[in-house]
């Protein structure tokens, strides 16, 4: 069985913001911006990995969901409470540099762990965490 990361999700409150991030400061490509029953998805991704898509949808992406529902996911994310996305980099210190120069706000500074890997850490527009991480000895 021949199973590979197709797509992943991070919920977003302002695709616009979201864009500015991914796209202009990380150097994601968009490859689709669609609208649907009152909501917007756009999927970017990195050039060197055309198979893998991310997701910035909203935080309840579903139609049917109560507005209790997203009222509590909504407030979760502006708690910085969801999940994000871990990135592989060459550079960690490189890109510690890049994204906090543009702004980003930092969460960790580039730091060697005991598990081999040298990483950082940033919270997107949305407050979502986001580390990038470089194996030790690159």
């Amino acid at each position: 069985m021949d199973i590979k990361l197709s797509q992943c999700f991070i919920a977003v409150d302002d695709h616009d913001k979201a864009l500015a991030f991914y796209r202009d400061v990380l150097g994601l490509e968009v490859r689709n911006d669609v609208g649907f029953e009152g909501m917007r998805w756009v999927t970017v991704g990195s050039p060197s990995q055309p198979d893998v898509e991310i997701v910035l949808e909203p935080p309840l992406a579903d139609p049917n969901a109560s507005p209790a529902d997203r009222q509590a996911m909504a407030e979760l994310l502006a708690k910085g409470m969801l999940r994000g996305v871990i990135f592989s980099t060459e550079d960690c210190d490189a890109t510690f540099e890049r994204i906090r120069a543009a702004g980003g706000e930092v969460l960790q500074e580039p730091v060697d762990q005991p598990y081999g890997v040298r990483d950082c850490a940033f919270r997107d527009p949305a407050g979502n965490m986001l580390r990038f991480t470089q194996p030790r000895g690159r």
